[in-house]
């Protein structure tokens, strides 16, 4: 992906949390006793995240940008590099490629730095770009951007190798430049490597031709992963670029995971298109794109929302694993009434963010969506008291009529939330709020929202007296009603990342600041709903 530098004033988060006590500030004071048993109270605290996050994972200096996910087979763990983001880059040197290890895609051990930028202001990889990592006969390969606005070309694919994936070698002498093979200079980025039907290594970059037009892929392939030749280019969507692709094949299918960098509200998210050969694959957005028919036709294949950017996947031959950013917000309603500071003003999000690992679902005609990790309820195993701290309309499991909902006491800063919704009828709709309070003026919910009779979505909504409602381009994708109207839910909280799944077919990762420390609900809107085994685990 290409590379961005971002000069950012963080507004500092209202400092205040929980200690061996809980305290709180802003307008919604809750002082006293300390010995008060604060966990029974109502009112909204304003907690603050923790430095660096374990299961989606953050550094505790910097953000991760853009996974590049590899499985190490000599290893036998997956080696996920990352673009390092800083709050304060350097004007042309940036996004040095860090690392972390994982087994399980919730437990990782950081690498450290793998692959330094340049060492002045002139050389080619003096910021760098997205890329990916490959081994060969004992030889480990990072292919990535060289990205320097004062070279000749802008945007060059470069390398590096490693006998132990610990000490690196730049090949100082060996470049991909677009121009020599008819494409730009200046965007030819995100070299993705895999093995085509053909059993030779190919090579995907995404780029323009040169001289303007629609964007493209570059293609090459190779018998080494050393001596690349350039075989041509297929489509993109209409003049879409279409960042960090990944191509692979799982089963009797190809696939083609992408991210649409296309700045609309709605489009800017994860992807996906399969066929059942690689060149079908490659002729998929000849005569418009065709989509799989995983759900309404306006899905255009997204597997998650816009709060999941960047992803690309690895498989260990057993499980195929996607990991991708939750960006960090920012925005124009920050505010000490208001803790979760831009989550509701429904703008671009901003770059880089938490590391978010999902497991990828192939279901029986080849479709695509994303479920939890496995590891992850053997994670959050501390089962935790569940309690009743309000309602409105609920009656021993039921929630009937208008603005209906059951709250819960307050989460810790790991949590999962597990539940079974029913519906009534085909048209019922309901919800699950986050940073609610018994005094809250504005709160987050996930609501699944009814398109039609059989078609649903996830709508992310600012609610109560203050709240916006509806937030633009934050909510999820089409998906179809289940026969039996019960949508199984879990969802995952690491501080303020939140991941909801539902059914195996939904997934719906948020950024939402405060849900650790608050108490949260369920909710309904008109009709009824039942409500059964909801629980709640940490760690």
């Amino acid at each position: 992906m290409k590379p961005k530098i971002f000069n950012i004033i963080l507004a500092c988060q209202v400092c205040c949390g929980f200690a061996a006590t809980l305290t709180a500030c802003s307008d919604d004071k809750v002082t006293g006793d300390p010995a008060k048993d604060w966990a029974g109270t109502t009112q909204r605290f304003v907690p603050t995240d923790e430095k660096g996050f374990s299961t989606y994972y953050t550094p505790a200096i910097g953000r991760v940008g853009d996974p590049m996910p590899f499985y190490d087979q000599k290893a036998g763990d997956f080696k996920v590099l990352y673009l390092q983001e800083y709050d304060n880059n350097m004007d042309k040197r940036f996004h040095p490629i860090w690392g972390v290890q994982t087994t399980d895609g919730c437990n990782y051990t950081s690498l450290g730095e793998i692959i330094p930028f340049g060492d002045n202001d002139y050389q080619q990889d003096a910021a760098i770009g997205t890329g990916c990592a490959y081994e060969k006969d004992g030889i480990y390969y990072i292919y990535y951007t060289g990205h320097n606005g004062n070279c000749q070309n802008r945007e060059v694919v470069m390398r590096a190798t490693s006998t132990d994936f610990k000490t690196w070698t730049k090949d100082n002498l060996w470049a991909l430049n677009g121009p020599e093979f008819g494409y730009s200079g200046n965007d030819f980025r995100d070299p993705q490597i895999f093995v085509a039907d053909d059993n030779l290594y190919h090579m995907v970059i995404s780029t323009y031709p040169t001289g303007g037009g629609d964007p493209c892929f570059a293609e090459f392939k190779s018998t080494d992963l050393k001596t690349w030749e350039h075989i041509g280019r297929f489509k993109m969507i209409w003049d879409r670029m279409l960042e960090c692709p990944d191509i692979f094949k799982m089963g009797n299918y190809w696939y083609l995971v992408y991210s649409e960098s296309v700045r609309t509200s709605w489009s800017r998210k994860v992807k996906y298109l399969m066929a059942t050969s690689y060149e079908d694959l490659k002729d998929a957005f000849n005569s418009g794109p065709k989509w799989p028919a995983d759900g309404p036709l306006w899905r255009e294949g997204a597997l998650d929302t816009r709060a999941f950017y960047a992803g690309k996947t690895a498989s260990n031959g057993t499980d195929r694993y996607i990991w991708g950013w939750s960006p960090f917000r920012s925005g124009a309603d920050i505010d000490e009434k208001n803790i979760n500071v831009g989550a509701g003003d429904g703008n671009e999000p901003n770059w880089s963010g938490s590391m978010v690992c999902h497991k990828v679902i192939q279901h029986e005609d080849g479709t695509l969506s994303l479920g939890a990790v496995p590891a992850m309820a053997a994670k959050y195993s501390q089962q935790q008291e569940l309690k009743v701290m309000a309602s409105n309309g609920y009656n021993n499991g039921q929630l009937s009529g208008d603005d209906a909902y059951v709250l819960y006491n307050r989460l810790g800063a790991h949590n999962h939330i597990s539940f079974k919704v029913t519906t009534s009828n085909n048209w019922d709709k309901f919800g699950v709020s986050f940073v609610r309070a018994t005094d809250s003026k504005k709160y987050y919910t996930l609501v699944v929202n009814p398109e039609n009779e059989n078609d649903r979505k996830v709508n992310f909504e600012q609610e109560g007296e203050e709240g916006k409602g509806f937030i633009e381009g934050a909510d999820g994708y089409g998906f179809y009603r289940p026969a039996n109207n019960e949508y199984n839910i879990d969802i995952y909280t690491d501080n303020s990342v939140l991941v909801m799944y539902i059914n195996d077919v939904v997934c719906d990762t948020q950024r939402i600041y405060g849900i650790q420390k608050n108490c949260w609900s369920i909710n309904n809107y008109g009709g009824s709903i039942t409500v059964s085994d909801v629980k709640v685990s940490q760690y």
